[in-house]
């Protein structure tokens, strides 16, 4: 069982994000304010933790994998899109700050995906090592099956307004024509 730490989280531009030729590949792309405005999800997990789960995932599955950050939109969708649209697979990983996490594939519609963790209050550590072990394969040509999610109706009502500040906040980093940028990740 993973657990939470108090690491920092370092996220440095490299230069303009470019498309990726490993064919085993999955881009992980992060939202303007992660790791910046923001450092922990909308339930106080360590964006550096969460970080650390997605690309151990993609370790263990012996895929390799990068991290951009999209500078043009908070929309997740967006996100996804365009991490999957940079990949050398076609399989892109896309993460908002307070948590929500998509997984998408560069030849699906914008809001089609492969797998939606809409229920960011609900997702641990243990949640994304798994969506990251879930991208990999994918990138890999395999069909696995969905990650297991847990469920809460009342998740929704209980972080409805938290959600919409953290999403109004991190709208506010949105630099609008913007392109993706790769990033040096240190997670301390």
């Amino acid at each position: 069982m993973a657990t939470i730490t108090e690491r920092v989280l370092k996220l440095s531009e490299t230069g303009p994000a470019q498309k990726g030729t490993r064919a085993d590949e999955v881009v992980i792309a992060v939202s303007p304010a992660f790791g910046e405005l923001f450092v922990k999800t909308i339930v106080d997990v360590p964006l550096s933790d969460v970080l650390r789960e997605l690309l151990a995932g993609i370790e263990e599955e012996g895929a390799g994998s990068r991290v951009v950050r999209v500078r043009s939109s908070s929309d997740l969708a967006k996100i996804a899109h365009q991490a999957a649209r940079l990949s050398g697979s076609g399989i892109g990983v896309g993460i908002q700050s307070r948590g929500t996490t998509m997984i998408h594939q560069r030849d699906l519609a914008l809001l089609s995906n492969l797998e939606l963790f809409p229920q960011s209050p609900l997702l641990d550590l243990e949640a994304f090592r798994a969506i990251g072990r879930n991208a990999a394969r994918y990138a890999k040509g395999d069909a696995p099956p969905p990650v297991p999610t847990r469920n809460d109706f009342m998740a929704r009502p209980r972080y409805q307004a938290k959600a919409a500040v953290l999403h109004i906040k991190e709208t506010e980093s949105v630099r609008p024509g913007a392109g993706p940028v790769e990033l040096a990740v240190d997670l301390g």
